[in-house]
């Protein structure tokens, strides 16, 4: 009787603390769960495919499954969530901002401009603006986790402070943020956020626009179906990832340069770097790791957008339509309230 009471308690603590939170706190726990989640679902996939992208001789020559070998002989099972650590403390933050700026966004759109078409290109432009905001927001922490990705070293050589080609050997997280900050300030927290904003603007814009789209389209006993949001998710993923991708593989060889040989590509600007490396490297490099990122992205997306839905509907999030109604309304109420009192 005693353990009942003190379940029903907890269940009716829980349901004030939910009543209680504000709209967009509601949505940042989504989508930080969201996020985190599905990041480290496919960590594994995501190491392998930045080390193709940036040490291209030495993995790129094995393929996948070589690569899978080879961190598990040298690193261990570790090896392959190496780095995951800084990933998931950027994607919790980013993928909450991510996920409530876009709501915020819409409906921002929505109340400045009553007469807007309500389709799929609000969500693509809502989409496009909170991609670039979190991004802003959370681009040192990516840094950091390629950076730590980027290392292969066997795991009883991590105490040793340089490997034989004169990389860093990054102990954490802070200590590659630290070192980091002190050799080029903020503005080495941020190498390589230029074409993250060029690829995210487009990349997010579309992930909401494909799969809002696709849910439009699904009959209304369906939508929530949880494999029905699964397959939404991975199309949307799909299709945003395959026009943005040599602007991510850019990103990445910016963000480790400090380490390539002498004769990589040099850094520059966005748009050179991505020239020098379609002549240097060849064309078919500005999509390495792609295929591998089809394997990550779809699972990836697919969990993001279904967790971040089941997590709403289990917070009691209304849906965007109601949201708009219910923010409308209270700033209607609250300018009411002030005319009244003055």
């Amino acid at each position: 009787m005693a353990k009942k009471r003190e379940e029903g308690e907890m269940g009716l603590f829980m349901e004030g603390v939910i009543e209680g939170m504000p709209l967009f706190a509601k949505e940042l726990v989504a989508g930080g769960l969201a996020g985190g989640f599905a990041k480290t679902v496919v960590a594994p996939l995501e190491r392998v495919k930045i080390l193709f992208q940036t040490r291209k001789a030495e993995f790129q020559s094995i393929g996948l499954f070589g690569s899978f070998k080879k961190i598990a002989k040298t690193e261990g099972v570790l090896g392959f969530y190496r780095g995951n650590g800084a990933s998931v403390a950027r994607i919790v933050p980013y993928a909450a901002l991510h996920y409530m700026a876009y709501e915020q966004y819409r409906r921002w759109i929505i109340d400045t401009f009553p007469d807007v078409w309500r389709g799929p290109g609000l969500d693509l432009v809502a989409g496009s603006f909170a991609g670039g905001t979190a991004v802003l927001f959370t681009y040192p922490l990516d840094l950091v986790r390629t950076k730590l990705a980027y290392q292969v070293v066997d795991s009883s050589k991590l105490s040793v402070q340089a490997l034989a080609n004169n990389e860093q050997v990054y102990k954490g997280i802070l200590h590659c943020f630290s070192k980091n900050y002190k050799e080029a300030g903020i503005r080495g927290l941020y190498r390589g956020v230029a074409p993250s904003l060029y690829g995210i603007f487009p990349y997010a814009g579309l992930k909401f626009y494909f799969y809002e789209e696709m849910k439009r389209h699904v009959p209304e006993e369906q939508k929530k179906n949880i494999m029905v949001k699964l397959a939404c998710g991975s199309v949307a993923g799909l299709l945003g990832q395959t026009f943005t991708y040599p602007l991510d593989v850019v990103r990445r060889q910016m963000q480790v340069q400090p380490f390539l040989p002498s004769n990589s590509v040099e850094v520059r600007g966005t748009m050179q770097t991505l020239v020098q490396i379609a002549q240097k490297q060849g064309w078919k490099q500005l999509f390495s790791g792609l295929s591998i990122n089809y394997l990550k992205v779809v699972p990836s997306v697919a969990i993001g957008f279904t967790v971040y839905d089941v997590v709403k509907s289990y917070l009691r999030v209304p849906s965007r339509d109601e949201a708009v109604v219910e923010v409308v309304t209270n700033k209607r109420n609250i300018q009411q309230s002030s005319f009244q009192s003055q």
